[in-house]
């Protein structure tokens, strides 16, 4: 799924904004987050040691907006009743990996962020920070650390290292 969106976001910005811009757009998103952008970016032909840090500044601009303000935007959105289910699915993923990140605490949280599938990622690791009540200075060096993680292996993967079945 990544690498058709990654693809689709290749297409539509292609000779329209710069290549690394598109790079950092896809990773600014949830759900493709540094993952797409690092395909995005390979697609585009745009070199690794220009891309890793393109996408990974991408991924986690958006974390410590999320952390700090996620209970606000839920709160506002909730008003209405389309956002209601999203609101609701997203909060149940939180609390099925709850005790998983609290037992493990801060390796709980690392590894949910860096181990790059599905549902997993900087975006799904702050919304779990900030629902569980994980404070910014504790949770950002964390995810941080997982996008980094997350990006390597990712990395590996779309520049050819190894590949993906």
């Amino acid at each position: 799924m990544a690498q058709e969106l990654a693809q689709f976001f290749v297409e539509l910005f292609q000779d329209k904004i710069p290549p690394e811009l598109t790079a950092f757009v896809v990773s600014l998103l949830p759900i493709l987050e540094l993952r797409g952008g690092m395909i995005a970016a390979r697609l585009l032909e745009i070199p690794f040691l220009r891309a890793f840090p393109i996408c990974y500044i991408g991924n986690m601009l958006p974390i410590p907006f999320i952390i700090l303000f996620i209970k606000k935007i839920f709160a506002f959105l909730r008003r209405f009743s389309f956002f209601e289910k999203i609101i609701t699915k997203l909060e149940t993923k939180t609390e099925r990996n709850r005790d998983k990140v609290l037992r493990y605490k801060s390796w709980g949280l690392l590894l949910f962020v860096a181990i790059p599938l599905p549902g997993t990622g900087g975006w799904t690791g702050a919304l779990m920070a900030a629902l569980l009540g994980i404070d910014m200075k504790r949770s950002l060096p964390i995810i941080a650390l997982g996008v980094f993680i997350a990006g390597v292996i990712m990395s590996l993967v779309t520049y050819g290292i190894f590949t993906m079945a």
